[in-house]
């Protein structure tokens, strides 16, 4: 294919971009262009998209600048952070993208313990960051994820039981609206646009500045504990992890063991059920904690010990690697014996570790905010399962897609609602479960206030009421 027939419209603005080039003061990478092909790439390999332009984005004012441009040529706008879009969002064909990932600005206060971060600053980056002051923000389970994406979706990860949703504690955020005017939301400012920043996606802005609310830390209980894939197992880890302190986080997967060190040699490949876990408080009493997990069977392997919290990271370090990814999520109310031994079943049937059946244990922080409070529904539900696969070879896709497929279907009537941020491209029914009829309602009824014409739609979208 030619430069122009997959960019039919570069020839029309030619100019124009020339022009926007010159006038932004940050890099615009177009076709072409020795970093253009590098600047694509995101985690999700599947999403092997063209776009007409990327725009390295280091302020608010470009930023601006871009969402202006596009509208002005009639362009589709996608907005990049940290690049782990699951559904491959954040790059588009044709489109014009506004790369965050330069905006990157961190500082801390730890004696207000405030962070004040750019879109583009990792999960990763702020938890060492906030480490030295014996802090940390709940965020997700991997260290490369933007804290864009993540907070805008809500923020699930190895903190959520202690305290609750990364939304929980944004206290205030600059967004770059659909007009191109930049607004700072906060509970006193713009406090509707404020309420669907968290949870509701990237429906409302762009969003160039987060400012949040750190809590204590310091050195935590983490690790993994390898155990028999069984049922008395998945079991009593579920009546365990539910009724834990609030302290204690998990999350636990069904899988093929990967080749980690702390597994014996002879139990590579073998199908086991890992728990990995962060305990927050006093080591003594998190080991207390814990202890009852290896009374459940005799683990296989184990990998445990005091650590800085942003060290959990190490244990999904293969998250943060470029890979074609499949994945189908929903909450659950419940989990019964049946649903148990449907997961056990379909991982059985994978063919290596990077298949998976993950279980989150939430309540705790999470459950106690009223739901009302966010744009982030399913508080109440105790349980998120999720369907994960990875692969590397574009040979096997068909084949990765149909055992995915397959396990979801099977226990997709156990689920109630969805978690946004692990929303592929599955249509509006499941943008709807994601938020439930009222809170999409409300969420319809913001957009029409900040973005009447739906500029910002590539994402999981919910179109202006």
């Amino acid at each position: 294919m030619t430069t122009a027939e997959r960019y039919p419209a570069l020839g029309r603005i030619a100019q124009a971009m020339d022009r926007l080039q010159r006038e932004l003061a940050c890099e615009v990478l177009r076709p072409g262009d020795l970093a253009y092909e590098q600047a694509r790439q995101v985690r999700q390999a599947l999403a092997d998209r063209y776009p007409l332009a990327i725009v390295r984005a280091r302020t608010a004012a470009q930023v601006a600048q871009a969402v202006r441009f596009a509208r002005e040529h009639d362009l589709p706008l996608a907005v990049r952070s940290g690049g782990h879009s699951i559904s491959g969002k954040s790059m588009a064909d044709g489109a014009v993208v506004v790369d965050l990932s330069g905006m990157d600005g961190l500082s801390i206060d730890p004696y207000d313990r405030v962070a004040v971060v750019g879109p583009g600053v990792t999960s990763g980056r702020l938890g060492w960051a906030a480490h030295e002051f014996g802090l940390a923000l709940s965020t997700g389970d991997v260290s490369s994820v933007g804290l864009g994406g993540l907070t805008l979706g809500g923020g699930i990860g190895y903190m959520v039981r202690m305290y609750g949703l990364t939304i929980d504690h944004l206290l205030s955020a600059q967004v770059v609206t659909a007009e191109g005017e930049v607004l700072t939301a906060s509970g006193e400012d713009h406090p509707d646009l404020f309420w669907a920043l968290r949870g509701g996606g990237g429906n409302f802005g762009i969003v160039t500045r987060l400012e949040y609310r750190l809590q204590p830390a310091g050195t935590v209980l983490g690790g993994a504990i390898v155990l028999p894939a069984t049922l008395a197992v998945l079991r009593g880890y579920l009546e365990w992890a539910s009724s834990a302190p609030d302290e204690l986080t998990t999350i636990s997967a069904l899988t093929h063991v990967p080749p980690m060190p702390f597994v014996p040699e002879p139990a590579h490949g073998s199908l086991a059920f890992v728990i990995s876990f962060v305990a927050v408080g006093d080591p003594g009493q998190a080991e207390a904690m814990v202890a009852p997990l290896r009374s459940l069977d005799e683990p296989i392997g184990e990998l445990v010990g005091p650590m800085p919290y942003p060290a959990i990271y190490q244990f999904s370090e293969e998250a943060t690697n470029r890979s074609a990814l499949a994945i189908r999520s929903m909450f659950a109310c419940e989990l019964p014996d049946a649903a148990l031994e449907t997961m056990i079943e379909h991982t059985a049937r994978a063919d290596s570790f990077m298949h998976m059946l993950q279980i989150r244990v939430l309540g705790g922080a999470m459950a106690r905010v009223p739901e009302e409070a966010t744009a982030f529904s399913h508080r109440d539900k105790p349980f998120m399962v999720s369907v994960l696969n990875e692969w590397h070879d574009p040979a096997q896709t068909e084949g990765q897609l149909a055992w995915t497929e397959a396990a979801w279907q099977a226990l997709r009537g156990y689920g109630s609602g969805v978690y946004v941020n692990f929303l592929e491209d599955e249509g509006d029914d499941r943008i709807r479960e994601a938020y439930g009829t009222e809170t999409y309602a409300r969420l319809a009824e913001v957009k029409r206030r900040y973005d009447p014409t739906n500029v910002f739609r590539l994402n999981q979208n919910v179109p202006p009421a």
